[in-house]
């Protein structure tokens, strides 16, 4: 399941947008492919991330993985709880699993980010 009220990546991230503030994580689907996670690295707050760059690593019993931001803007909060529960990203991607938040620096980047339809068919052909 997708939830409508977000936008996606095709690196599977997703992304809440309110106003010039967003919350970034990772969907069901990648946290299914990923297995079991066993440990998220994040940056520090403050840090300023570019579109498409790498902003932290997820790894689990499978696989170590890149995350990648959706936007650009300066992270404003990390789900500290992901150092001890890194897990949460598999229990609940879209809810406490939750990764960073960020000021944005240009919110129109927004559009450039997948509708749920758009998401939803990306992984269906995978």
């Amino acid at each position: 399941m997708v939830p409508g009220d977000l936008r996606y990546t095709k690196d599977h991230e997703w992304v809440r947008i309110e106003g010039d503030e967003a919350t970034v994580g990772v969907t069901q689907y990648a946290a299914d492919q990923l297995g079991d996670v066993v440990f998220v690295d994040l940056p520090e707050v403050g840090r300023a991330l570019e579109q498409h760059a790498t902003f932290g690593v997820v790894e689990s019993v499978k696989a170590v993985s890149d995350l990648f931001a959706p936007l650009a803007g300066a992270v404003t909060a990390v789900n500290d709880a992901l150092a001890t529960q890194p897990e949460l990203v598999n229990s609940q991607p879209f809810g406490d699993g939750w990764m960073i938040r960020l000021r944005l620096a240009d919110p129109a980047q927004g559009g450039t980010l997948l509708d749920p339809a758009a998401y939803e068919q990306l992984t269906s052909e995978s």
